[in-house]
């Protein structure tokens, strides 16, 4: 049993306390030296360098540096986000200053404490102010930055920065042992081809962009309309945007089609909220619903300056009258944020405020970083031990050539020697070396990788698993260097609509009477075929004729039709069908269903609702609107029927329609039982009652009623009293169900990533009981997980809580027992991202097998990332779909955007775009284990071939009195990396596979082993080295022995030093080469080119090369040389015997390894090759059972609250203002 004091008290009693939205508050100065000051002031966003190098230069086109500021004695949560947030105080941001005027100073400067002048209808004196244009880029370099950002990075990877060292000591005459262009040649290379795939992937983005900015805008010119594209609409432009369409900058609400200049707007893309907001224009300005009424509209907008708050606003509209000007306050009412999409609205006019960079939307993004994976930082940082090696190799050699001149220099005048001082020569010496033994890290490593990245991203996009036919759009892997980071991820994190979900609703199934009805597509079998208690919807239709439960249908289908606060507006297209405009999608799903059942809403006027039910047409007289809230949790209409009755229909959680029955309700324990059935199958439920009212009764209660709504104090507390005397002796019709879709193969994609030892949190904007509700339908949530729920109001009250679990659950004797599942909501969060509190914050979070962040602001995303990667070393994800995820997609190693919906830009800042999140599950599992486990082969061989050759070198210096000379010819030794064993590694690093994707599927734990980093760790890398310097030992020794007494040709004459140098490099060719074909798991027609071709075409090479090359004046070394190699036998004894007798070793340790110390992939290995059936139980029937019986238990003990409705307060003074009857304007 779990410890009592870590039970939650309940989903239902968590939900009883009011959850503010996590609205950030304003600024108040004096507490800027006060420990209390919150550290989510949207101005404190984060600037300072994570563990990736962020660039020195900002990404926007304007070509500003970029600040980095030092915020070391401030928590992970509390660092600004960009450097016009880090250098702009809050008061300067969000305050007016001093009063605004009609003549305070405008002006595009930011850092003007009174903010900006926007004067109506003068582009004139705006286009004076200079304010910023309405470009956006969200590319990595321009033009200016590409070059210096472009070297920094490259010159922070130590090994480019160890061959530029080279490159220039070997320009130092006489020192360089090889030709003084060996190393310089292979390093330009390398850069040109890193700089031309950065170009590649930058250009993408710059078109990406470039898109967005040439959509159309219809500003206005004079007294019309003409279309602009976004990125020419400047500040104090007037613009008309249709229905649909999303903001090219943020707006002022002037005025709309819709009554009182309302309209509604979705904000998914910026806070993932689904619901729609309504905006209200000014009393003043909504009128002007022609082009020529705005087009006179005369006067100035003082505003505040750009900030990245995006739930505040101040400013001033000041409009010329003729009595003078009159200013009319604005506040976030009026505002329209770029990343909005208008909805159910046909047009509104706006006036710009901010463009561009200054948008809030971009105010809340932050330079593209540079990302470097966990392997190359280990490669960085073993480069470095490597170096070190290198540089006592060298200091050997250097002493051992003093030691040998000062002992045997009488003994080699003869090779006139410079004379020089000792410590001189010394340091040519050490420099010489270097350059002799610099390829023990290899050069072409670096261009080798990058081609095999660039090449595995290829492959990502081209993967069919991974194209959504629907939308026609494939994977896209935008950043290529990132794609072995794919597999070794710990911690995805997810935002939820649109990435989850589909954000549409449909009404599935309901409960009417004690009888359960679903529509078609939902209808299933129980298990003996027949449909016991479930009936379609074409039943319904049957029973509400002559069934004895006809009358409870009936004001069933009437609630639905008349108890809500959608505005109907007939189909152009179709004038016999309706579009429902509705705040929340619940609501709209709802009237949509009960058309579908033939009672159709038709028309709302100010004071009554009509509907057509049955082909007959009703009106219902609306007397009064109980509001939703989070703390009454249901809905009231009081209407009066056609009929002269007045009702009550109410419509809200189980919870609270249950405790306000009457005694006389039949259908109570069958309606529970479909509730439950509905809860595990992740449907989100209503309960729907009704009660008829007396005369009388109404008439006393509504004076109640209009009393309360006119109270100056406490108005919605006395509002939730007054409806409290009229809600109860309630009859109970029934319950709805309703789907909030899950994209494809959500669940079984979330079930399998975690077996895969990945940990999700899910970070949405949505309220705490819709966030619960899809992490139980999407299997985040399991059945038997106990919910941690953290919704409190102070910090004090967060701590106390989070401490009081963190020790619950340590105390607790066996942990796994029952899993745990932790949901906070923003208010909370803030709180626990604290300083003080993120460790135990962090550590009770790990502690749980789901995390679930609900009401959350897009900084807060990044925060959370930030706090995970910054405390725990672990590979992290996060993946989204809106604007509102793109700083948490870039704080994160590795981010995943949803593409293929229009206006998202998530995808576009993003390192990998998938349309769906489904293929995740192959993203990561197969292209991600694959990717990491190559790019670590190919790592491991390219220091283990070249260490083998190279240092043969170092072993023959002691044998030529440390003389610098070379036992290879120069640039045979540079074809050795770019001709010889080039492919090698090319063909591992992109077409090996340790075991097929069919296995990486089947069994997801094999993804552990990249989070556990077993294929490239320190230990595999010493060992591979320690194994290049025995080859490499070997080699050169036995060779030594072979060639002791100058080998005699069939001639007569010696075999000299070059024969003897050419030997042993074919030899040490066919060792590496042999390594190769040892490691390579999968043989493609590739591989048989790479490894047995790349040594004949050595043996074909050198002969012709032999021949040309002395003719022409260079590698002389080769004159003649070719008919005494060939015909030798010891060549050919050299060449077999000593691969074989190095690799002999290694087949050895292989054959131990796989035999008596097997790991999981050598199993898998094994039943992929043999083809062994997977005999595993089949208990999927007996776990969705026992799944099942959990969910309903979790149900009866946790009744709760799935439903998403406005909660604004001015729903009800919305509807009143609507009658559809009348014509709107056209706006043109």
């Amino acid at each position: 049993m779990v410890d009592e004091s870590l039970e939650n008290d309940t989903i239902d009693e968590s939900v009883n306390n009011p959850q503010p939205a996590a609205v950030t508050p304003s600024f108040h100065p004096q507490e800027i030296g006060s420990s209390t000051f919150s550290s989510f002031n949207p101005y404190y966003n984060d600037n300072t360098p994570d563990d990736e190098e962020h660039e020195p230069f900002y990404t926007d086109s304007t070509g500003l540096m970029r600040k980095v500021s030092n915020m070391s004695n401030l928590s992970e949560a509390n660092l600004p986000l960009t450097s016009n947030a880090a250098n702009m105080s809050p008061t300067q941001s969000m305050s007016l200053g001093s009063k605004l005027t009609a003549g305070g100073a405008g002006g595009g400067d930011n850092n003007n404490n009174t903010g900006r002048t926007i004067y109506l209808n003068d582009p004139q004196r705006n286009d004076q102010n200079r304010y910023l244009h309405n470009r956006i880029s969200t590319a990595k370099y321009n033009f200016v930055t590409f070059l210096p950002k472009f070297l920094y990075e490259q010159f922070s990877k130590y090994a480019n920065l160890f061959f530029l060292f080279t490159a220039s000591i070997q320009q130092i005459k006489n020192v360089s042992p090889t030709n003084r262009y060996t190393t310089l040649g292979p390093l330009v290379v390398v850069l040109a081809a890193t700089g031309f795939k950065d170009i590649m992937e930058d250009y993408k983005r710059h078109r990406s962009d470039s898109e967005v900015n040439s959509r159309d805008c219809n500003t206005l010119l004079g007294n019309t309309f003409v279309a602009k594209g976004w990125h020419s609409v400047k500040v104090g432009d007037i613009v008309r945007i249709e229905g649909g369409d999303f903001f090219p900058a943020d707006l002022i609400l002037l005025s709309s089609s819709e009554p009182e200049g309302l309209c509604y707007i979705e904000t998914s893309n910026l806070d993932g909220e689904t619901n729609l907001k309504v905006k209200q224009a000014l009393p003043e300005t909504a009128g002007l619903t022609s082009p020529t009424g705005i087009s006179q509209l005369t006067g100035c907008l003082n505003s505040e300056n750009p900030n990245n708050s995006l739930y505040t606003y101040e400013g001033t509209l000041v409009m010329n009258t003729p009595s003078g000007g009159k200013q009319l306050p604005l506040d976030p009412t009026q505002l329209l944020l770029r990343g909005a999409q208008l909805r159910n609205t046909k047009w509104i006019y706006g006036i710009v405020v901010f463009t561009g960079h200054e948008t809030k939307l971009m105010r809340n993004a932050s330079a593209t970083p540079i990302k470097r994976t966990s392997v190359e930082k280990m490669v960085n940082v073993q480069i470095i031990f490597l170096f070190g090696i290198l540089l006592t190799m060298s200091l050997a050699c250097s002493i051992g050539y003093t030691v040998k001149t000062l002992k045997s220099g009488l003994q080699l005048d003869y090779l006139k020697l410079a004379d020089t001082s000792y410590i001189g020569q010394f340091g040519f010496n050490i420099l010489t070396f270097l350059i002799l033994f610099n390829n023990l890290i290899p050069i072409s490593l670096i261009v080798t990788m990058e081609i095999v990245k660039f090449k595995q991203a290829d492959l990502i996009n081209s993967d069919l698993d991974m194209y959504y036919e629907k939308t026609d759009t494939p994977a896209l892997c935008r950043t290529s260097s990132l794609v072995e980071e794919l597999g070794q991820i710990e911690y995805i994190f997810s935002d939820k609509t649109g990435t989850l979900t589909c954000n549409e609703m449909e009404f599935q199934q309901c409960s009417i009477a004690g009888l359960a009805y679903m529509g078609e597509d939902m209808k299933r079998a129980q298990n003996d075929g027949s449909t016991v208690g479930q009936y379609d919807f074409k039943q319904l239709k049957e029973n509400l004729k002559n069934h004895s439960t006809a009358n409870a249908i009936n004001e069933f289908l009437t609630l639905l039709a008349v108890c809500h606060t959608v505005i109907p507006e007939r189909n152009e297209k179709d004038p016999n069908t309706f579009i429902y405009q509705a705040s929340s999608p619940d609501e709209g799903a709802l009237v949509k269903g009960a058309s579908l059942l033939d009672y159709t809403f038709t028309t709302r006027r100010p004071k009554s609702v009509t509907i057509v039910a049955n082909q007959q047409e009703m009106q219902y007289e609306i007397l009064n609107i109980c509001e939703f809230n989070s703390t009454r949790k249901r809905m009231s209409t009081v209407v009066r029927s056609p009929d002269g009755k007045i009702k009550l229909y109410c419509k809200g959680a189980d919870t609270v329609i249950l405790e306000r029955l009457s005694g006389d309700n039949p259908f109570v324990d069958a309606t529970l039982q479909h509730l439950e059935e509905y809860a595990t199958e992740g449907l989100r439920t209503l309960c729907i009652a009704m009660r008829e009212i007396s005369e009388d009764e109404y008439q006393r209660w509504s004076g109640v009623y209009e009393k309360a709504s006119t109270t100056l104090n406490n108005r919605q507390d006395e509002l939730d009293k007054a409806a409290e005397m009229i809600e109860k002796d309630l009859f109970l019709l029934g319950a709805t169900a309703i789907e909030d879709k899950l994209q494809d193969g959500v669940p079984e994609t979330i079930h399998t990533l975690q077996q895969a030892g990945i940990k999700i949190w899910v970070l949405t904007g949505d309220r705490q009981e819709t966030a619960i509700n899809i992490g139980l339908s999407c299997k985040l949530i399991q059945e038997e997980m106990s919910l941690i729920i953290v919704n409190k109001e102070s910090h004090w009250e967060t701590k106390e809580f989070l401490e009081q679990k963190l020790q619950a659950i340590k105390a607790r004797v066996n942990p796994d027992t029952e899993p745990l599942a932790l949901v906070i909501d923003g208010r909370s969060l803030e709180f626990a991202l604290d300083k003080e509190l993120e460790k135990i914050f962090l550590e009770l979070a790990t502690l749980c097998k789901a995390v679930i962040c609900c009401r959350v602001s897009p900084l807060q995303k990044a925060l959370v990332v930030k706090l995970v990667k910054h405390h725990l070393k672990a590979i992290l994800l996060a993946i989204g779909d809106g604007a509102n995820d793109v700083s948490m997609i870039q704080a994160a190693h590795v981010g995943v955007g949803i593409s293929g919906l229009e206006g998202l830009q998530a995808a576009r800042s993003a390192d990998v775009a998938i349309s769906q999140f489904r293929y995740l599950k192959k993203l990561l599992l197969v292209h991600g284990a694959w990717s990491y486990q190559r790019l670590s082969k190919l790592i491991l061989y390219s220091f283990y071939k070249n260490i083998t050759l190279y240092m043969t070198q170092f072993w023959f210096a002691f044998q030529n009195g440390f003389s610098g000379q070379v036992i290879y010819e120069s640039w045979t030794i540079s074809f050795y990396n770019v001709l010889f064993t080039v492919l090698p590694p090319l063909v591992i690093g992109i077409f090996d596979q340790y075991v097929s994707a069919r296995m990486l599927d089947r069994y997801p734990q094999m993804y552990m082993l990249g989070q556990k980093s077993e294929f490239f760790n320190v230990k595999n890398f010493w060992g591979w080295t320690i194994n290049a310097f025995y080859h490499s030992l070997v080699l050169y020794w036995v060779s030594v022995y072979m060639f002791e007494d100058e080998l005699l040709l069939y001639n007569g004459q010696a075999a000299g030093h070059w024969v003897w140098g050419t030997t042993l490099y074919t030899a040490v060719l066919a060792t590496v080469l042999g390594k190769a074909a040892l490691i390579t798991d999968l043989w493609t027609k590739y591989t048989y080119l790479a490894i047995p071709g790349s040594f004949i075409f050595w043996i074909i090479f050198l002969p012709i090369y032999a021949s040309i090359a002395p003719k022409l004046n260079f590698s002389e070394e080769y004159d003649g040389i070719v008919p005494q190699l060939f015909t030798s036998a010891v060549f050919y004894l050299t060449v077999v015997l000593l691969p074989v007798f190095c690799l002999l070793r290694d087949y050895v340790w292989k054959y131990t390894k796989r035999m008596y110390k097997a790991r999981a992939y050598h199993t898998v290995q094994e039943i992929q090759k043999f083809n062994i059936p997977d005999y595993r139980p089949g208990m999927e029937q007996f776990q969705k059972a026992i799944r099942k019986v959990r969910a309903v238990q979790r149900l009866r003990r946790t009744r709760g609250f799935a439903f998403s409705q406005n909660e604004s307060g001015q729903e009800s003074k919305v509807i009143r203002a609507y009658d559809t009857t009348l014509q709107k304007p056209t706006g043109l």
